[in-house]
């Protein structure tokens, strides 16, 4: 299993500085990847300063050489696909490839689909993942893409691609052990699952090997917090352990936890 922190970008974890020395700090102490919460704005309650991640993991990548990085997760209906796909693509390039990208639908916690005038509805948000994921990979491929649906994209190019070939890897949020998240994430490289635990995990490796035939090259990252069960989630099948810290945290708490070194 691989260790990586995973920070929201609120509060004093806004500070860019901060996180990029977090990242600094995390690749000397042997960790694996630091991942960053992307909100546009704030899904809990109180007046947060807030932090863009695109921004924040450029710092993160000049300072390290190692380590993977990435926004966990992106709520891709809510941003414009050209411009996530060039970001994407630099973000990559400039960290020689070690982005791994991790896409949702989100929500409206927050008002961060309604307050700028953006429909919610939940079929919509699924159905502008699964077409944007489909675009965004094409665009990385460095295809003419059209495409005509929830999105729309009318003969787009864009060039560079990413450093890393086929694409960037792709893990999709998931709040279920079955089912369409499941079997999105299944058809790319990867899935994050909130709240499970290990029989839930269990379920989900079984969904996956179901859907792929195997589960040779697939992620399954799940938060970890103190006290799980970390044997007993890789067993179950979890490859990542992203250990998660909260809106109010410091830096300097997120820095202990880094230099006590990342679990055996």
């Amino acid at each position: 299993m691989r260790h990586a922190i995973y920070v929201p970008l609120f509060g004093a974890l806004a500070d860019p500085h901060a996180v990029a020395e977090i990242a600094g700090a995390a690749e000397q102490s042997g960790w694996d990847g630091v991942f960053v919460w992307d909100h546009v704005l704030s899904p809990i309650e109180g007046d947060w300063e807030i932090a863009d991640p695109w921004v924040v993991l450029a710092a993160a990548a000049v300072v390290t050489e190692r380590i993977r990085l990435g926004p966990m997760v992106t709520p891709l209906p809510r941003r414009r696909i050209i411009k996530l796909a060039r970001e994407t693509v630099t973000l990559d390039r400039l960290s020689r490839g070690r982005l791994i990208l991790g896409l949702g639908t989100g929500g409206d916690i927050g008002r961060e689909y309604s307050a700028f005038g953006d429909e919610a509805d939940a079929g919509r948000l699924s159905r502008a993942l699964d077409e944007g994921a489909a675009v965004l990979t094409a665009l990385w491929a460095g295809e003419t893409v059209t495409h005509h649906g929830v999105l729309t994209t009318d003969g787009v190019r864009a060039i560079p691609g990413p450093v890393q070939q086929p694409r960037v890897p792709l893990w999709f949020g998931a709040q279920r052990t079955t089912g369409r998240p499941i079997e999105r994430a299944a058809g790319y490289d990867g899935v994050f699952p909130l709240g499970v635990d290990v029989t839930g995990v269990a379920r989900i490796a079984e969904a996956v090997e179901t859907a792929r035939g195997s589960r040779e090259g697939f992620d399954i990252a799940v938060v970890a917090r103190p006290g799980d069960d970390l044997d007993g989630l890789a067993a179950a099948g979890a490859t990542w352990a992203m250990h998660a810290f909260w809106p109010g945290h410091r830096p300097d708490q997120v820095l202990r936890v880094i230099n006590r070194g990342k679990p055996n």
